[in-house]
């Protein structure tokens, strides 16, 4: 068969060629994202905590902590791996050789670096797209077209993280005692840039440092991957049992492993250094199991939904599909709302935690309306259809 007639077919938009859960993951989470983010750049700390709450700011701190920070990100890079197979699988079905389905996964994923380097430059250093694309780029050349008996190995990668787990939580225990500790936290010691141009300069630097740390989601791509392997999320009904156990266990790792810090951030508990320290990645580290739980559940959700959507899963749903789009948009909005050369909303509050929490779930409720809208219209996203372009060219898709 010759690759260069073979017709190729890109993501699809059809609803009767969609499973729900992705869609549904995708759109839902981009809700935590937004809370990640407008937290985190109001603050100018990583994660986005405020170090000395009063009042609400202590319970929204261990919310943050225990079910957005470090849990979103996973369960992105899983969709990621879960997309990648279904990409591949449609250029199959299309009539598209293995050699000519991994050109065009080749194209997606240098596009995606590409995409990423604008996107951590110009809007966001804490860009993870550029990441995406390398992740994509290694996964197809080394992982994608191996056997079965490879591709078993990916889960066992959540022992070795439930190994990791179990030390951290031994440290951390065996450390806490008295201290006067603070929250464990990345704060950004400059202050935020006066012009966009110092903005741009400093992200040009950190780009490939924030990117480089992203790397290690590869064995959640790989995971994501696995999953699809076995559709997982197309069709949960015969894996429901699997999805609920690890929905379970995998949002009470993620929930008590964050505990620690969660009660150092709130003011309700104190210790040392060596042992904040310690709690600080015991509450990373189980972001991977949050990931796990958040996929089962929308699996979940998605089966228990079944053919009956209401608006708001419509909405989501497209909201998912058009995911790029959102997460692009959003960066737009952390530019326009916490900076000091535009409108630097957390410098005119008593609390900068409250307005970024308040700023992610308004600019996560516009991009569920836009994309209800185009959905509507049956228009692709704008970075959807970007990059559909740059892989595909003109081909007919």
């Amino acid at each position: 068969m010759q690759t260069t007639e073979a017709p190729v077919r890109g993501t699809t938009s059809r609803p009767t060629e969609r499973a729900l859960a992705p869609d549904l993951a995708r759109g839902g989470m981009l809700l935590f994202i937004a809370m990640a983010h407008g937290t985190g750049t109001a603050l100018s700390a990583t994660p986005g905590l405020e170090p000395e709450p009063t009042g609400v700011e202590g319970p929204v701190n261990m919310f943050l902590l225990s079910f957005v920070h470090a849990r979103s990100f996973p369960l992105f890079a899983l969709m990621f791996g879960y997309g990648i197979v279904q990409l591949a699988r449609r250029q199959e079905r299309a009539g598209v050789d293995r050699r000519g389905a991994r050109a065009i996964l080749l194209r997606r994923s240098a596009a995606l670096l590409a995409l990423g380097a604008l996107h951590g430059t110009l809007l966001l250093s804490g860009d993870i797209l550029g990441a995406y694309g390398i992740l994509g780029l290694v996964f197809t050349l080394t992982l994608l077209n191996r056997s079965d008996r490879v591709h078993r190995l990916a889960p066992w990668y959540l022992a070795l993280a439930g190994a990791v787990i179990a030390a951290y939580a031994f440290f951390t225990l065996s450390a806490w005692g008295p201290g006067d500790s603070g929250v464990p936290f990345r704060a950004d010691p400059a202050p935020k840039p006066e012009t966009y141009g110092e903005f741009v300069g400093e992200n040009v630097a950190h780009w490939p440092v924030q990117t480089l740390m992203f790397l290690s989601l590869i064995f959640m791509v790989w995971i994501g991957a696995w999953a699809a392997r076995h559709r997982i999320l197309e069709n949960p009904a015969p894996h429901k049992r699997r999805l609920q156990t690890v929905a379970a266990g995998g949002l009470a790792v993620s929930v008590l492993g964050a505990l620690p810090m969660s009660l150092l951030s709130a003011g309700l508990a104190t210790t040392n250094k060596e042992a904040a320290s310690w709690a600080r990645m015991l509450y990373e580290t189980t972001g991977t199991f949050g990931g796990l739980a958040y996929a089962a559940i929308f699996a979940l959700l998605a089966l228990r939904i079944g053919q009956r959507r209401g608006p708001v899963v419509n909405a989501v749903a497209a909201l998912g599909q058009r995911s790029l789009s959102g997460y692009l948009f959003q960066s737009f909005a952390w530019l326009a709302l916490t900076m000091p050369f535009a409108i630097d909303l957390a410098e005119r509050s008593d609390s900068p935690l409250l307005v970024g929490l308040v700023c992610g779930i308004g600019v996560w409720l516009v991009t569920l309306t836009g994309a209800e809208l185009l959905r509507r219209k049956r228009l692709r996203g704008p970075a959807e259809a970007l990059l559909r372009r740059v892989t595909y060219g003109r081909a007919r898709l």
